[in-house]
């Protein structure tokens, strides 16, 4: 279903920057960029979208001009970017990440001010830190101190955008109730993926012509390398031991040397590299293996898992937020000998896997079903377009910081800018 919008017409446009170009087979970051690109051609089907980044295009990312989307190389800290925004005047303007705003926002807020200023967090970046360093330290997450720089910086962030997507409910009420961010500034978007039909479930390999366990991730992810370290060292001998003749196989972007020494054979810890589709490499495993012990957000592995009917072993961390009151498409474990228990478990019980299979198809269509979260998105989107005045004026912290923003960031990028001359 597609809202026509009186407000939008083939004068105006959207205008997304991001800090990379996107790379769905690389990153969930990547699919979820793309899942939000493909809502605003989808709902606003007569604007213009342009894409622009500082960053290199390399051979992984996305042809965004192969779906009709505009691209644009722009510079940090250089006033060609001011000029850029001013002749295009977008309707609406989404940041990719906090640090992207930070940069470009107090400059399309200069520029162009009637702009709709669209944070996607993709994950509370502050969340994912400050639990990695609990878990070094061996410390309780609640032992943390939150009120650290990254983390002022990206509410900052959120308070001087209009909406903020934040993509899953758990981080949503540690932002309402912990730092008391006004709702009315969040909006809850998960990964928004085609509903699972009898036509898709009916071409996956069944129990019996799946083998292996499969881990994917990219590296550039601390808490994946974590994970698979996790698995080498006190996991997968112990289900080795019980299942001798099946393999690992990791799969994960941007794999660096300490990744690859991991390999064994022997052992049947398989890494494989970069998986240019993550769906033919994890619809073949027999399950999904996901033992992160930090982290923030939801789990580009866990729902590419369920799509593709594969039972996953996870922990209280990696399911976080994922399945809200269904039940869960596998086990859930922060114990490394019960975890292995249960993997070895789904591995050889049919009756069990398919009831996985079954839950996982049931998450993605209550869920995560893209139809009806593009309406609502698009909905609130008008929404805040139509009455943007308003809530801007209740939004007094927000125009505070823009205010400071502009009187630093400004004129520290602008030295910058004259160094650079």
């Amino acid at each position: 279903m597609s809202i026509q919008h009186s407000s939008f017409n083939t004068h105006h446009s959207i205008l997304i920057i991001g800090t990379v170009w996107p790379e769905p087979s690389s990153s969930a970051a990547g699919a979820r960029m793309l899942q939000i690109i493909k809502t605003f051609q989808k709902e606003f089907n007569v604007v213009d979208i342009t894409f622009a980044s500082a960053a290199i295009i390399n051979k992984h990312s996305f042809d965004l001009n192969s779906i009709g989307i505009k691209t644009q190389s722009i510079e940090l800290n250089n006033s060609s970017f001011d000029r850029f925004v001013k002749e295009l005047q977008p309707s609406i303007v989404v940041f990719d990440r906090f640090m992207t705003e930070e940069q470009y926002g107090w400059r399309v807020s200069e520029n162009s001010s009637d702009s709709l200023l669209v944070l996607d967090t993709e994950d509370l970046h502050f969340l994912r830190k400050a639990r990695e360093k609990a878990w070094k330290k061996n410390i309780p997450f609640e032992a943390i101190n939150l009120n650290e720089e990254q983390t002022l910086r990206e509410l900052a962030s959120i308070y001087r955008c209009d909406i903020s997507l934040i993509i899953s409910e758990v981080e949503l009420e540690l932002l309402i109730s912990h730092f008391n961010i006004p709702k009315q500034l969040l909006y809850e978007l998960p990964f928004m993926l085609p509903a699972i039909t009898n036509e898709w479930t009916s071409s996956l390999p069944s129990f019996e012509d799946r083998k292996n366990f499969v881990f994917i991730g990219n590296f550039w992810h601390e808490p994946n390398y974590n994970a698979v370290l996790y698995l080498k060292e006190k996991i997968w001998p112990l289900i080795r031991k019980e299942l001798p003749k099946t393999e690992l196989h990791i799969y994960g972007a941007y794999g660096s040397q300490k990744v690859e020494q991991l390999h064994n054979e022997k052992e049947g810890f398989i890494y494989k590299g970069r998986a240019e589709n993550a769906y033919e490499v994890i619809k073949q495993a027999k399950v999904l293996l996901a033992p992160l012990r930090f982290g923030a957000g939801l789990k580009g592995k866990l729902i590419d898992a369920m799509v593709c009917g594969t039972p996953q072993i996870t922990t209280s961390i990696g399911a976080e937020g994922m399945y809200k009151n269904l039940e869960p498409p596998g086990f859930i474990s922060d114990n490394e000998l019960e975890f292995a228990k249960n993997a070895i478990q789904t591995y050889q019980n049919q009756t069990l896997w398919n009831e996985f299979q079954t839950n996982g198809f049931k998450v993605i269509n209550e869920l995560y079903e893209e139809n009806s979260l593009s309406y609502k998105l698009t909905n609130h989107i008008k929404d805040y377009i139509q009455n943007l005045n308003h809530y801007r004026n209740q939004n007094f912290i927000g125009n505070l910081l823009k205010m400071q923003s502009l009187n630093s960031t400004k004129y520290f990028s602008k030295w910058i800018e004259e160094k650079n001359k």
